[in-house]
């Protein structure tokens, strides 16, 4: 029997998240009154706020940014990934300012640099999950 993958874990707070990903939209909290974006959904720090979010929306992101810090897994986080190493785990600093935890893929690990662009795609992993990864930026 395989071993499956820990699997998000989508609540309320969230949920428009994976819905966007699932339609292969990455969308961020956005403020209404200053423009900020947010991830992991938060409230704005630049002033007060309306109650339970009422000051931020999702909003689609440019899906774009760059490798800010990255790890190479030559040994497998959890044995359903064992047949993919070696991996890159990144935190992507986005355009919009946030940082985003996730994969790089479509590129060799020892390719894969600080400061280096990305833009996000959308794999299927497992039971119809889909996730935002990162790949180099092709322009």
């Amino acid at each position: 029997m395989p071993v499956l993958a820990p699997q998000p874990n989508i609540d309320e707070d969230n949920q428009a998240f994976w819905k966007g990903v699932a339609q292969q939209r990455l969308l961020l909290m956005r403020c209404r009154q200053c423009g900020a974006w947010y991830w992991p959904a938060a409230y704005c720090r630049n002033h007060a706020n309306e109650p339970f979010f009422g000051s931020l929306r999702w909003e689609d992101s440019s899906g774009r940014g760059k490798v800010f810090a990255f790890n190479i897994h030559r040994k497998p986080f959890h044995p359903a990934f064992a047949d993919k190493v070696p991996y890159v785990f990144a935190l992507i600093e986005l355009e919009e300012g946030p940082m985003f935890g996730t994969n790089i893929v479509e590129c060799r690990p020892d390719d894969v640099y600080i400061g280096m662009p990305v833009q996000v795609v959308f794999s299927a992993s497992g039971d119809d999950v889909i996730l935002p990864m990162f790949r180099p930026l092709v322009r």
